[in-house]
């Protein structure tokens, strides 16, 4: 049975200490920012992520979960991903459940991102495209796109 995620004093620091560092083009090359509107507030939320990436697209997994940043993003259709001054805004769009199992796959496969978020998925990257997809709801997938206007 897969971990439920649960914010401790410790994830919460070592968050703060990934945005200080990738705010400053520093930290793991994998990671962006990820700022997104809240729903609610209209407050800019900010929070590190680990998009995946191939030559078929570039997406983001919510390895936690229905989070926030994951009612935040489907609700403004749009996001911005940000490394030191790399700053890009993109729409997102919401994968069904055939359409993420691959981008679930290599998400787990991911060296050494995936190794940390393994423990909240009850699938591995060996496991059938039916458990992947049975799977896949828990863990929202959002593809990115550009189109809302680069900066």
């Amino acid at each position: 049975m897969a971990k439920e995620y649960r914010p401790t004093v410790s994830s919460r620091f070592a968050a703060r200490i990934l945005t200080r560092l990738l705010r400053g083009g520093r930290g793991p090359g994998f990671m962006r920012l990820l700022t997104v509107v809240g729903r609610r507030s209209g407050r800019l939320y900010t929070t590190p992520v680990v998009p995946v990436v191939s030559v078929q697209g570039r997406w983001l997994v919510s390895p936690y979960g229905e989070v926030s940043w994951v009612r935040n993003a489907r609700a403004a259709g749009t996001v911005t991903l940000s490394r030191g001054e790399q700053i890009e805004s993109l729409a997102v769009n919401e994968l069904d459940a055939t359409q993420a199992a691959p981008v679930l796959r290599a998400y787990l496969a991911m060296k050494p991102a995936g190794r940390f978020i393994r423990a909240y998925f009850d699938i591995t990257p060996e496991s059938t495209e039916e458990e992947i997809r049975e799977e896949a709801p828990r863990h929202p997938v959002l593809e990115l796109t550009r189109g809302a206007g680069d900066t």
